[in-house]
């Protein structure tokens, strides 16, 4: 499958943290008001040590903030086969009790309802104030996390900043996607073991969603600027009046009306290498509301490449991209990739008409840098690097799957798996939930792991027809699953 893995990929030395240095108290932030809700990945897929690393992550993360009503507030929601909040945004209002929860917080297990969950954090962060910012922080492996986009997509409307840490097997097609713009502050794809070295960058960025100053410059080139805000007005009532003009005397100044139901917007026609002043009133009659100022400087006009990009990435081949093309001023392009951190490093070189090319002969499931340069006639060079994963070779499904009726309501389970980098295997399915004699049975599902050298295994108390699925895991994810419908007679 084709699809473009651009990831931030993280790495550093392993830190060791005490569960005393978890529970320590740092400086407090108490400029900050908003809802932070973790999203935490409690499903099978995630091992005990990920799970328990990701926990003292967010510990850490989160220590320095000022908690309770007017300040910030946060809950935990863990996605598993049915969501659990393990507490809400109003539970804890000081560290010490929050640090004592995060340390008592036990995985689920279970299969990876992501869209469950969001369901629910959507319900959550709407029952909350309309005009304080709010933050659902998504830590995940990213393995299978389902169809997530639309969900993803309505919180984004109503305001809610989306933001991710995955692990380096996460799917970042689907990631990319979730989380609110720029991914370089809000999309972190990291090695569990390095993990504390995003903290302060992750930080910063939840500080300046949430923090005093709410006016963002989150992009900035040569001749635009996007300008981004949390949502304070309602679309029928209300609007912003944008004013920005240059330090320079004699440019004029620039107004604009905005809807009220707006949280974004981009400047173009701009001058490079110039400071601009910007300026964003909310227009409200039902209250009064501070304006936002913001300054910021566009990137200085240079000839090389702008864009740097990866596509059509497969175990051992992806495709580099780069422009705008200007030929009246590049003589040539060199490319450049090796694998990260001391692969050998290769070099292609180009004329100054094309803008792409195909690295081949690459290593599956690794890292590689790519620097394009642009040479100029003038004997300057400018440069772009961006770090890009090849695809991990495909996991294998299993080959065969089958079930064997041996006594009422119980199945005997038998299947076949290539046994290269197995791991064991994930099985779920339906099982019978007696309530008592004088009540109707009810049924739950019910998922177990069997280790690599358990190729069969007997379920007992199943559905008349019950779904039995069967997932081989592997160091990498899960494969695919296969799935058949045990057929089951009652005692009479």
């Amino acid at each position: 499958m084709d699809r473009l893995f651009l990831c931030w990929f993280l790495l550093g030395a392993t830190l060791q943290r005490s569960s005393e240095d978890v529970s320590s108290p740092g400086p407090v932030l108490d400029s900050c008001e908003g809802d932070v809700l973790l999203l935490l990945d409690s499903s099978g897929s995630v091992s005990n040590y990920e799970f328990s690393r990701l926990l003292l992550f967010a510990a850490k993360l989160l220590r320095p903030f000022s908690l309770g009503y007017g300040h910030i507030r946060v809950g935990l929601l863990q996605v598993s086969t049915n969501p659990t909040l393990e507490f809400g945004l109003d539970v804890h209002n000081n560290q010490q009790t929050l640090q004592k929860a995060l340390r008592r917080v036990s995985q689920l297990k279970g299969d990876t309802n992501t869209k469950a969950a969001l369901q629910v954090a959507q319900q959550l962060l709407a029952e909350t104030q309309e005009n304080v910012p709010k933050v659902l922080l998504w830590l995940t492996d990213g393995v299978q996390p389902g169809d997530v986009d639309k969900t993803m997509t309505e919180l984004k409307a109503k305001g809610v900043f989306v933001l991710a840490v995955s692990t380096v097997h996460g799917n970042y097609q689907v990631l990319k996607h979730a989380v609110t713009p720029p991914l370089e502050s809000h999309l972190f794809c990291v090695d569990i073991d390095s993990i504390e070295i995003i903290t302060e960058e992750l930080r910063e960025a939840i500080i300046r969603i949430i923090c005093a100053w709410r006016l963002c410059m989150v992009q900035v080139t040569t001749h635009s600027a996007v300008l981004q805000w949390h949502p304070l007005l309602g679309k029928h009532t209300s609007h912003y009046q944008l004013r920005y003009k240059s330090i320079r005397e004699m440019d004029p100044e620039t107004r604009r009306v905005l809807p009220g139901d707006s949280s974004w917007v981009e400047l173009t026609s701009l001058r490079p290498d110039t400071t601009y002043t910007v300026s964003l009133q909310p227009v409200s009659n039902q209250r009064l509301f501070d304006t936002l100022h913001v300054n910021f400087t566009t990137l200085a006009d240079v000839s090389g490449p702008a864009i740097v990009s990866m596509s059509d990435r497969h175990p051992h081949q992806m495709r580099v991209s780069w422009g705008p093309l200007q030929p009246s001023h590049v003589h040539r392009y060199v490319v450049e990739y090796g694998a990260i951190p001391s692969g050998h490093v290769h070099t292609l070189v180009f004329d100054n008409q094309q803008n792409s090319t195909l690295l081949t002969n690459l290593e599956p499931g690794t890292q590689y840098l790519v620097t394009v340069s642009a040479h100029h006639f003038n004997g300057r060079q400018t440069a772009m690097s961006v770090r890009a994963c090849t695809e991990e070779p495909a996991l294998p499904a299993l080959t065969d799957l089958q079930l064997t009726t041996s006594q009422h309501q119980e199945v005997q389970v038998a299947w076949q798996a290539h046994h290269e980098g197995l791991r064991g295997y994930w099985v779920s399915w339906e099982r019978e939930k007696s309530l008592g004699s004088s009540t109707k049975p009810s049924s739950s599902f019910t998922s177990i792991y069997l280790p690599p050298a358990s190729p069969s295994t007997q379920l007992t108390v199943l559905l008349a027809r019950s779904r039995v699925c069967v997932s081989p895991i592997y160091s990498t994810g899960r494969g695919d699953r296969i799935c058949c419908t045990a057929e089951t007679d009652k005692a009479v």
